[in-house]
Parts: C-alpha cells; sequence; structure tokens
C-alpha cells in the first residue's frame, strides 16, 4: 500500500491555497523574476556606495540574508539587513538602501524607509505596489515592480532576484548564471516533488523523522545558518511546529553545553539538522562531527548536504529542501500551510495602536 505521502490526495488536502504548488512553480518565478529585474531602469549611480542597506521583515528580508551572502563572498562594500523600524545612525548620503516590502504595507518598512529619506540615502524599492510604491514614485525613488497575490514566503524569487540584478548592475557583487539556476531548481523540484516516492525522496524522509519531534537546525557556516534560519521560517509558518536554529562555530561557544541537561528539560525527542555546504574546512568539519558525538544520545542527528555548483545554487538548493520538508511535515500534521492566523490576529492589534 502507497505511504500517505506518496499520496497527493493526502498532502494537499488542507493546501486549498496552493502551496505546494507555489513552491514547485519556483523555477517560474526566479525566471520571471530575472526578466522584470533586467527590464527595470536604474538611476545612474555613479559612485561606489559606502555600504548597502536592505530593510524589510519575514520572507521580504530573507532575500536580503541570501544577497548579504553573495556580499560576503564577493563585494568590496558591506551589505546588512534591517528587520527594525528604524535604521542605524550611520545611514546617510553615501549609503544604499533598499527598501523591500512583498506587500508594500509593511509598518516597519514604512517607518524605515521614511528615515532613509530624510537621511539622503540612495533608495530602491522592490515591491508589489502597496504605499512603499506609491511614496517612491512621489519621491522619485525607482520601483523594481513585482508580480503579488502570494503568500510572502512563497515569493523568495521575486524579493531576492530583483535585489541581485540591481547589485550585479551597480557592479557590487559578480554575475550570477539565472539560466542555469532555474534549471537547478528544476531538476530539485523534480527530485522531491510528490510523486517521487519515500524511499528515493530525502525530504519526504526527514519530514517523517521530524514529525512529532523538537528540531534544531545547525548551519554548519554563515550562509548555512542564513538558511537554517530559513528552514525555521518555513517550518514555524507552514508546519506550525516550534523549531530552533543556530550556526557553528558559534554555537560551540553556549549551545553545546545545553545539551547537558536537555534530556531533562520535558521534551520527549529531539531531533537536529546539520545544514552543510559539504566543502568546509577540516576545523569546521571536525566541529559537527565532535558537536554530533556529544549530543547523539539526546538527539537524533541528520545531515542535508547542499545541492549545486555555485554559492547561490546551494543556497537556493537547500532552502528549497527545507521548503519541502517544511510542506511534507504541514501534511503529516494535518494543518493547512497558509494559515496564519496568529499573525493576523497580531497585526489587527496593532493596527489599533497609535
Amino acid at each position: 500500500m502507497p505511504h500517505d505521502l506518496d499520496q497527493e490526495f493526502y498532502v494537499l488536502r488542507n493546501d486549498p491555497k496552493g502551496m505546494y504548488r507555489l513552491t514547485c512553480e519556483f523555477g517560474t518565478q526566479v525566471q520571471r523574476a530575472n526578466e522584470i529585474a533586467q527590464a527595470s531602469s536604474l538611476p545612474d549611480w555613479k559612485a561606489t556606495p559606502d555600504h548597502v542597506l536592505l530593510t524589510g521583515l519575514g520572507g521580504s528580508a530573507v532575500g536580503g540574508d541570501f544577497v548579504r551572502a553573495l556580499f560576503d563572498h564577493g563585494a568590496k562594500v558591506p551589505f546588512i539587513v534591517n528587520r527594525e523600524y528604524t535604521l542605524p545612525t550611520y545611514i546617510g548620503s553615501g549609503s544604499l538602501v533598499v527598501a523591500s516590502s512583498y506587500s508594500g504595507n509593511t509598518e516597519e518598512t514604512l517607518s524605515a524607509y521614511s528615515q532613509a529619506k530624510r537621511s539622503g540615502a540612495s533608495i530602491l524599492c522592490v515591491t508589489s505596489g502597496g504605499k512603499l510604491a506609491e511614496l517612491a514614485k512621489a519621491d522619485g525613488f525607482p520601483v523594481v515592480l513585482i508580480p503579488g497575490g502570494q503568500p510572502p514566503r512563497t515569493a523568495l524569487g521575486f524579493n531576492l532576484i530583483p535585489v541581485i540584478v540591481a547589485m550585479e548592475k551597480l557592479g557590487l557583487i559578480p554575475a550570477n548564471d539565472m539560466g542555469a539556476l532555474v534549471q537547478h531548481i528544476n531538476d530539485c523540484v523534480a527530485k522531491w516533488s510528490i510523486g517521487v516516492e519515500v524511499e528515493s525522496n530525502p525530504t519526504k524522509q526527514l519530514a517523517l523523522a521530524m514529525h512529532g519531534k523538537v528540531g534544531t537546525l545547525y548551519g554548519l557556516g554563515n550562509w548555512q545558518g542564513i538558511v537554517a534560519n530559513r528552514w525555521k521560517g518555513q517550518i514555524n509558518e507552514n508546519s506550525k511546529n516550534m523549531v530552533f536554529a543556530n550556526a557553528f562555530p558559534e554555537l560551540n561557544h553556549n549551545e553545546i553545553l545545553g545539551w547537558v541537561q536537555a534530556d531533562g528539560q520535558g521534551v520527549a525527542n529531539w531531533l537536529t539538522v546539520v545544514l552543510q555546504d559539504g566543502t568546509e574546512s577540516a576545523k569546521m568539519k571536525k566541529r559537527a562531527e565532535v558537536t554530533s558525538r556529544l549530543i547523539q544520545g539526546v538527539s537524533e542527528i541528520h545531515t542535508v548536504t547542499a545541492p549545486g555548483g555555485t554559492l547561490l545554487e546551494k543556497m537556493i538548493g537547500l532552502t528549497l529542501y527545507g521548503d519541502f520538508v517544511s510542506l511534507y511535515l504541514a501534511a503529516l500534521n494535518d494543518v493547512d500551510p497558509e494559515n496564519i492566523d496568529h499573525i493576523n490576529t497580531l497585526k489587527g492589534e496593532l493596527a489599533n495602536v497609535p
């Protein structure tokens, strides 16, 4: 008899908004986002900025985290991600601020945009519309207008690719092969979709292993930690599960000792996933090896290696892996992956706060 996760009706029974479909269409989204970005005109900013700051929240900020990793590996100026109502005091005329809000109505981003304008910074907006697009057009700042209408966490391509293309056009990072990236994404989808049975589908296997357990997601380095945080958000929102994220080597200076008494804290089952590139230094590999050995009596250990060749391909491939895990886990949990009632309740009450 087929496994539940191998049956389309089981996986999709609580998915009326098409979260699984949107995940499978991610390659098409990235291709469309690249076309939009390439067709968008940017001002002739001749001077290299002192730094670039992306301000955004949730799914709109995740793209910024990925761009920061690209800057860390190939840029001459820093890239900062801001998730606040306010901007750092150093933002000024030498700054390039990217205001990213999928809806265009994120209150924290609108507040930060206003501060960026007052500071004299150069501004680029990435949004599907809303108040942010209105303000930017009225103020004369460039806007990359992306398609709206889907949950922001499924719109990573629309939030990410225009920022990458803009930074490439400004000569701040090396160019990426978007055609190869799209092919890589489509290859990953083909390997992890419902039609690939549990026995051959590692994303289904990990979802089954995580079901009913409290997960800790450990990135084996900086960008791997960024992806671990993306996994955390997707499992929180799609699967409605509590999960925690951290990164090596920092976790070896504190969290590794939390495992000493973890089995006495009332959690029946822990599960740890180490997210890795596969080409880490000997020191980093040893950190993962020793940490796994020390905690294996308390937590079940799994390792996922990023697929792909370039850094962008690896980040996107490993992210997409987590997206599928979160959707299969949502099916096992019998929950609607799109539902965000708790967030909507919070937003409703915040709207009444002056």
